[in-house]
């Protein structure tokens, strides 16, 4: 359990410096760390900010312990703060570890603290009706068990629940035995597919509810980056009234926020919901709809995949007349009876009218045309049910500043706020305005604990051709393989595709078959992780998932190798939109949208080497283009302030030598 017992928030004054440093001494001594001058200016000023209630933008580097930055002012504030992750590796290390020692440090200095829990989204908590009484089928059925070890692994999983729904644990996926993706969707629900609390006959002893009754008793709430938006952009209350919003990891806000505002429209979908409704409606309305699906698949089939800019006659009249069966299906299904309490058939019932009300939504948002909005066909082959429809909004700086920065006060950190320079991009894709810095918010750089311009060489492969649509040319092959030998293995290659990672990885096996190389897909990543660590002399080449998150100090990794410079793909239907938008806009959509998007995995992937004031290496950047093209200087400005070359011989002559110290 992550609540403390004293479940009053401490009511403080505002916060002098005294106090903040006087807490963060306790608590980097209770973790067995070391204070930092980047630390304290940054835990003064988030504690200025929260007090003012001015919005603060904090760059500060790995290392740096930012956590600690930020929790200190959150728990001296005398309001309920609100701490939003991105991931969870994050999310754990602040709950198992950063917040406990702070409290108990605080509590030696403060004599009373507040308390603090976790807040996540439904899916992520067991839940116990769908446990005790069965999982639907595809035709809204509830079964019992699926057969054979799938159905042993549910089995043990649901001792597991009830173990915790006894001794009061907090049913969260993330403390469950070990199992899979499939596994868990037949012990959880998804926030349509719920019943709600008043008509579950579990209700009382739900764990999603527990934990929003904990977050409602605490000063402290972490959870993710999705919540938050959900909640204050989407206008969904899902986070109890709270004052400020600390958003670490603050680079992937962006992204994250427009992930919850996507909506998919797919034709398995629609014929799902078709089926579960049919055992609960008495008329033709679920018939209807999926006679709708079947015109709406036509409509897919004969528009070419990618963007829609003007939606045609056919598409449009499919998507109304899927809204439309939608919306009457809705309405058809019986009232529930009082005192059912959503068992058995009713609770069927309830979830299939709960799939029927989210595709009349989104069928809804799609068939409105709305110029805020970006609709697209995604290509799936059809063993995945074929081509489907998705909408996403086409910016999230609006809605972030009038519904979250209005009337919130938001601090934002991350190793990756300033590219080319300054806060401005990212303020602006944030929803603040770089006119306004200085008024409504400040940016803050606390510097990194790392010595860049000796630990790091930024080596351009200058005389390499620049990249193609057609991948990797011989010549790319060549250097990674002379790089690679130079290292002795110690090297993370970061792709912009999964066939560059693959050609690259097998070109390394057959020159290098000494070395050990891996390639993203070979096994699931925290294997292949755990092999990259374990053997100095190896190779891990992947794709995004690799550009961030993973942490490996020391000699395991002194190469990056970066094939080309991130741009995204000129065909991503979202990107190209923004792109276009903003050039209608009168702002160089290129450089605010695309060249943006490459500094900030150019920043993140290079970051993947130093990761303690030990660390030595090499960046390598294969794409001329970041010396040779007019914007090379922005993303260079983006990146950590490394010792800069070109010269081949240079970087070989290196990395031999930290390859043999």
């Amino acid at each position: 359990m992550v609540e403390k017992s004293v479940e009053k928030p401490v009511e403080t004054s505002v916060v002098d410096r005294r106090g903040v440093r006087e807490v963060l001494h306790a608590a980097v001594a209770a973790l067995g760390g070391q204070e930092r001058p980047g630390q304290v200016a940054m835990a003064e000023s988030v504690a200025q900010s929260m007090e003012q209630g001015q919005h603060l933008l904090v760059q500060a580097g790995t290392g740096t312990g930012k956590s600690l930055g930020y929790l200190v002012p959150a728990l001296l504030h005398h309001d309920r703060v609100v701490v939003a992750t991105a991931t969870l590796a994050l999310q754990h290390q602040l709950v198992e570890r950063d917040i406990p020692a702070l409290f108990e440090a605080a509590s030696e200095e403060l004599g009373e603290v507040g308390t603090y829990a976790v807040l996540k989204g439904r899916s992520n908590y067991a839940c116990l009706h769908r446990v005790r009484e069965g999982v639907p089928d595809d035709q809204g059925a509830l079964v019992e068990l699926p057969e054979g070890s799938l159905g042993a692994e549910v089995l043990s999983l649901r001792e597991w629940i009830e173990e915790e729904a006894k001794e009061g644990g907090t049913g969260e996926r993330d403390h469950a035995p070990r199992h899979t993706d499939r596994v868990w969707r037949q012990v959880s629900v998804s926030h349509r597919e719920c019943l709600g609390a008043a008509r579950c006959p579990y209700g009382a002893e739900c764990f999603a509810e527990r934990a929003k009754e904990r977050a409602a008793r605490s000063q402290l709430i972490v959870t993710n980056h999705s919540l938050l938006a959900i909640d204050a952009i989407e206008g969904v209350p899902m986070i109890p009234e709270y004052d400020v919003a600390v958003i670490d990891e603050a680079h992937e806000l962006v992204s994250r926020v427009t992930q919850a505002a996507t909506d998919e429209l797919s034709l398995p979908e629609i014929d799902r919901t078709s089926r579960r409704a049919a055992r609960h409606v008495e008329g033709s309305e679920a018939d209807d709809l999926g006679d709708a699906g079947e015109a709406l698949r036509d409509a897919i089939e004969s528009t070419p995949p990618g963007r829609v800019d003007h939606m045609s006659e056919q598409l449009n009249d499919a998507l109304t007349l899927v809204r439309d069966a939608a919306r009457a299906l809705v309405t058809a299904f019986p009232k529930e009876m009082p005192g059912s309490g959503g068992q058995g058939g009713d609770a069927a019932s309830t979830q299939a009218k709960g799939w029927a009300q989210e595709l009349f939504k989104t069928a809804e948002r799609m068939a409105a045309g709305s110029d805020k909005d970006v609709l697209w066909i995604s290509e799936r082959d059809r063993t995945r049910g074929g081509n489907h429809l998705c909408v996403a909004p086409l910016e999230v700086a609006g809605p972030m500043r009038e519904k979250l920065l209005a009337d919130k006060t938001a601090i934002f950190t991350s190793a990756t706020l300033k590219l080319g320079g300054d806060f401005d991009a990212v303020a602006t894709s944030l929803g603040l305005s770089a006119a306004d810095r200085g008024n409504t918010w400040e940016g803050l750089d606390v510097g990194s604990p790392f010595d860049y311009g000796q630990q790091a060489i930024l080596y351009v492969a200058r005389h390499l051709p620049q990249p193609g649509r057609d991948g990797l040319t011989q010549a790319h092959l060549d250097e990674i393989t002379e790089l690679v030998d130079a290292a002795d293995g110690r090297t993370l290659g970061l792709f912009s595709s999964r066939r560059a990672a693959e050609a690259a990885a097998e070109h390394v096996r057959e020159a290098l078959p000494h070395l050990t190389t891996l390639a993203q897909g070979d096994a699931q990543l925290p294997e292949l992780a755990r092999q990259f660590v374990g053997d100095p002399h190896t190779n891990l080449f992947g794709t995004l998932s690799l550009w961030q998150g993973l942490d490996v100090p020391g000699e395991t990794c002194q190469l990056v190798i970066i094939d080309r410079i991130p741009f995204p793909r000129p065909d991503d239907p979202l990107m190209s939109a923004r792109q276009r938008a903003a050039d209608k806009a009168g702002v160089n959509g290129f450089m605010s949208v695309a060249a943006t998007h490459a500094a900030l995995l150019l920043a993140q992937g290079s970051g993947r080497l130093i990761r303690t004031t030990t660390d030595r290496g090499v960046v390598a950047c294969l794409d001329p283009r970041l010396v040779t093209a007019r914007y090379g200087s922005f993303l260079r400005a983006s990146l950590p302030p490394m010792w800069q070359t070109d010269d081949p011989a240079v970087v070989r002559k290196a990395l031999k030598r930290l390859a043999g110290s």
